[in-house]
């Protein structure tokens, strides 16, 4: 009976050792697991355990790691062709397009029929929105691609803002919107990218004039807070929660835009960790950027 109980009991340390040793490999693997699917790696995962379920568990990870890495790096290698195509097309599309509006203008100078004349004008007023949805691919597959070509600089918000109100008015009040502007007499400057900044107030003064019914309110405060709000009775919340997403466009902007000015300046504001976020309040779509 003494030595039953022994031999039991060696029976018992041996498997309590062996349960022991599958957790820390089981653990081992969980960890190395873990790791290779958090980054970019080629290595494989190891295990110390001569178990051969183990051994066998490993094996499985590790074709699922693999499958995992040539997904990825199908997608990785897809994705910057897509971005190559899209900066290549866009690119090849702006010379002639800058061509055929350079003779168009010629062309308008000349005698011509008012019937020729009304051709001409439609003409025109396409190719300037072919080169303008060209330029906001070109742009977009460009901010897409991570590069930053310029160093940040002490960038003066309000004389920026400025600038923009001045080079927009002539637009807004051909839309009828006479803005109400707020602009505080601190001077606001942040450390960024100046043509990121520029960027942004552009595409937001884009925004306005595409959704405004008519009215436009521009505000920026002590603490570099840059508000843009714009009466939009044909956008909803559901609409302005979007806004931000690519190519998202509402029925009323699908004939004139890509859907890529406000994505782009969710982009610039991120790469610079400024806030920027939208609202629809009591018919009004708020956009807030903060510097």
């Amino acid at each position: 009976m003494k030595y039953l109980l022994i031999i039991c009991l060696i029976v018992i340390i041996i498997l309590i050792m062996k349960i022991i040793a599958m957790k820390l490999s089981i653990k081992e693997l969980r960890e190395g697991y873990e790791e290779r699917a958090g980054i970019h790696t080629n290595t494989v995962l190891t295990v110390s355990s001569r178990d051969k379920e183990i051994l066998e568990l490993a094996k499985t990870l590790n074709k699922t790691i693999v499958k995992l890495r040539d997904s990825y790096n199908r997608y990785e290698h897809g994705d910057q062709e897509i971005k190559s195509a899209i900066t290549n097309i866009s690119h090849d599309l702006r010379t002639p397009l800058t061509a055929i509006s350079g003779y168009l203008e010629l062309a308008q100078r000349q005698d011509c029929s008012p019937e020729m004349d009304k051709y001409l004008t439609i003409i025109k007023g396409r190719t300037e929105h072919m080169k303008k949805l060209t330029e906001e691919l070109f742009e977009y597959s460009i901010v897409t691609g991570g590069e930053i070509t310029e160093e940040k600089q002490d960038v003066n918000i309000g004389k920026m803002l400025e600038d923009c109100i001045m080079n927009y008015y002539p637009a807004l009040k051909a839309r009828g919107i006479d803005p109400v502007i707020d602009i505080t007499e601190e001077k606001i400057v942040r450390n960024l990218y100046p043509t990121y900044v520029e960027r942004i107030i552009n595409n937001l003064f884009s925004n306005a004039l595409k959704y405004s019914s008519g009215d436009l309110e521009i505000s920026l405060s002590d603490d570099g807070r840059l508000r843009f709000a714009n009466s939009a009775p044909n956008l909803s919340s559901v609409d302005v929660s979007k806004l931000f997403d690519r190519f998202f466009t509402v029925e009323n902007a699908r004939s004139s835009s890509t859907g890529l000015g406000l994505s782009i300046v969710k982009i610039f504001a991120e790469r610079m960790n400024c806030g920027v976020k939208a609202d629809y309040i009591e018919g009004k779509i708020v956009i807030v950027v903060d510097f």
